[in-house]
């Protein structure tokens, strides 16, 4: 048949033959052009070795780019440094990984190959993901995944797509449901393991994301996803190279399984946790072997095996202490769920150990967490300072591009002409030199533009971290804290063990909360509300229980929404140092909290009642005292902040109205974000 047919077209006509045969040739070329080369293959077969021998993958990579540098070939250069971006992000390099990202998006500028281009955008993604500059990094990762798409490649595709659902996590659940069906299309499209459990991790993230409680149907079909999944990476683990995503499989599904029906499968729920830590353990993967000994130990804490869940969390801080490393993240961790043990247990001396090794590890590990935050805003503003570089020299690309169309412009005028020429020179140099004056001058703005973003990058860390440490400052007033340890002290001295022990747990949950609470953006009106009652309930031991508090929220109020963390305390404070604490003995204090929304505003009202001597008589106090309220000056200074993006942000304290007695009302509106 084949010869048939090639002997019809030989017949029709050379001509037609000839066209066919080019036509044919250059559908082959495109085709080939879209396939990874030898030299990718093997930079590829290197970084798949990132698990099992992170010598051996360096140095396969580092040999695919000296080849192709030898072959001068641009497109493959650019690959391998993003395969070697990849690997020190694998090793927590970030150095390294910064400067492997940037050179292969450098050199992507140089070449039009779309497989390079995708591997140089996915190489920026993947860094700027990794110092939490989420916006940049969805936007080269989903260049990235657009030119895979292109080009074919289905397993790049799919793991990209995974990463960009749980980038949009949780801001927009609609496009998380997207690129996890997505991803899923591709990985099926690609048929090989990795990425397909690459993609069903990602989708079955989107499952979860939604579910409140342990039963529904939605419950149950994410538990049959993650069992199909679990059972499918089992059956392929030969074949997948990323083992922590084996881990996290078993994981999610244990977890599923905790918070299913009552009660639970403890079988199935073990028996996946005992197969994440020997996955972890096997690949030194900490974060599945952190999680796999905290869901066991919370499992049997919540069970009432305190001996088991202490054991369990013991044996996890000595196999951390056995690595040659320290991981600080860890070993706070799981002192915190001892102290919690030991409070369950009564064990007041195992649980006063178990706190000091609880507060040094937990300062180191945020000791580090401010280095990294430090490292990232400098990875953050190195990275912006070298993609202006790269515009400067696209400039003074063209500056010389444009010099050489001159030059040929001028030896073009001479063969026609003297006179012709000699007209023709003057207004081409004087229309060039012009240009080139232009050129020079946008230049000089971009070298002014990169030094201003330096100084205010500087700035505005400095700014930010000053604010936060003066904030955690305000949160913990010293004069309280003394006081709340005297007033345990002496419940303790008079044996009122219970009573003591009970407002021990609410200092250490109030100081971890107010700790954690400065460092985030956000958090939860139900956390907010969580540590006022425990920052009031401390002031009630301070002053002897000397007055009482409500807090009420309307019907309209949602309490998962996030607003700014630790604004309302400060008010608070006031009201019982400089209102309730003045008082004559014979009067009981009281201090009303209510919440109401305002949608349209997208603000969140508090107002803040209390009966004690009012504004007027705590002005005439202070004036004798001399005491500068720190913290309203600094939740003053947050509002007025928050005002650039939503106009309502600010507070507003005045005297009570007669009728209803002597005290201070605080109206203070908080921008739902």
């Amino acid at each position: 048949m084949h010869l048939n047919s090639r002997f019809l077209l030989i017949k029709k006509g050379p001509l037609k033959f000839i066209f066919l045969l080019l036509l044919s040739f250059f559908f082959t070329a495109f085709a080939n052009a879209q396939q990874p080369s030898s030299i990718e293959k093997l930079a590829a077969y290197g970084y798949s070795k990132r698990f099992a021998d992170s010598s051996s993958c360096k140095k396969m990579v580092l040999q695919a780019l000296e080849l192709a540098k030898k072959k001068n070939i641009i497109e493959d250069e650019v690959i391998c440094y993003s395969y070697l971006a990849l690997t020190q992000r694998r090793l927590l390099h970030l150095k390294e990984f910064t400067r492997y990202a940037d050179t292969a998006f450098y050199l992507s500028k140089k070449t039009n190959k779309i497989r390079a281009k995708a591997f140089a955008s996915m190489a920026m993604g993947s860094l700027k993901s990794y110092i939490d500059d989420k916006p940049e990094a969805l936007n080269y990762l989903l260049a990235s995944y657009k030119l895979f798409a292109k080009a074919g490649a289905h397993d790049h595709c799919a793991k990209i797509a995974s990463d960009i659902s749980y980038l949009f996590s949780p801001a927009s659940p609609t496009k998380v449901e997207k690129y996890a069906r997505e991803a899923l299309y591709h990985a099926s499209k690609a048929g090989d393991a990795e990425s397909q459990l690459y993609a069903r991790l990602a989708f079955g993230s989107h499952l979860t994301d939604n579910l409140e409680t342990g039963t529904g149907a939605k419950w149950l079909e994410a538990v049959h996803f993650f069992k199909e999944t679990a059972a499918f990476a089992e059956k392929h683990s030969a074949n997948i190279v990323s083992k922590s995503n084996i881990g996290v499989a078993y994981i999610n599904l244990a977890d599923l399984y905790s918070k299913g029906p009552k009660p639970i499968d403890e079988k199935a729920f073990l028996n996946n946790l005992e197969k994440a830590t020997v996955i972890a353990k096997k690949y030194n993967i900490k974060i599945i072997y952190r999680s796999a000994i905290g869901l066991q130990g919370f499992y049997f804490t919540e069970k009432g095996d305190y001996t088991k869940a202490e054991v369990l969390f013991i044996e996890g801080i000595k196999y951390q202490q056995s690595l040659p490393y320290t991981d600080n993240y860890l070993l706070a961790a799981f002192y915190d769920c001892l102290k919690d043990v030991a409070a369950k247990r009564k064990d007041f001396e195992a649980y006063h150990n178990y706190d000091t090794l609880y507060a040094k590890y937990n300062q180191l590990k945020y000791n580090e967490s401010t280095q990294s935050l430090l490292q990232n805003a400098d990875a953050r503003y190195e990275s912006s300072k070298k993609i202006e570089r790269i515009k400067q020299l696209q400039l003074e690309n063209e500056l010389v591009q444009k010099n050489k169309l001159l030059g040929y412009g001028i030896a073009g005028v001479l063969l026609i002409g003297l006179v012709f020429m000699f007209r023709s020179y003057y207004y081409r140099q004087r229309y060039y030199l012009n240009r080139e004056d232009i050129l020079k001058q946008e230049q000089a703005n971009s070298e002014l533009k990169v030094q201003l973003m330096e100084k205010e990058t500087i700035e505005n860390l400095a700014a930010t971290l000053s604010l936060e440490r003066r904030l955690l400052r305000s949160q913990m007033d010293p004069h309280f804290i003394f006081n709340a340890l005297g007033n345990i002290q002496s419940m303790i001295l008079q044996k009122d063990t219970m009573p003591a022990v009970s407002y021990l747990n609410k200092f250490a949950k109030l100081t971890r909360q107010v700790l954690e609470q400065s460092r985030k953006e956000t958090i939860s009106l139900d956390e907010e509300i969580s540590t006022l009652r425990n920052y009031i309930e401390l002031q009630q031991l301070r002053l002897n229980n000397g007055f009482d508090y409500t807090i009420e929220c309307d019907e309209s109020v949602e309490t998962d929404l996030l607003i700014p963390p630790l604004l309302i305390q400060p008010f608070i404070e006031n009201a019982v140092e400089h209102g309730l604490k003045p008082m004559e003995k014979e009067i009981r204090g009281l201090i009303e909290i209510r919440f109401t929304q305002q949608i349209a505003q997208k603000n969140l009202v508090c107002t803040i009642k209390d009966n004690g001597i009012g504004l007027a008589a705590s002005r005439k106090l202070k004036l004798k005292d001399h005491h500068e309220s720190l913290s309203t000056k600094i939740t003053d200074e947050r509002l007025s902040k928050m005002k650039q993006e939503n106009e309502y942000a600010g507070f507003v304290v005045s005297e009570r109205d007669e009728e209803e007695g002597s005290g201070c009302i605080v109206i203070l509106n908080i921008p739902i974000l």
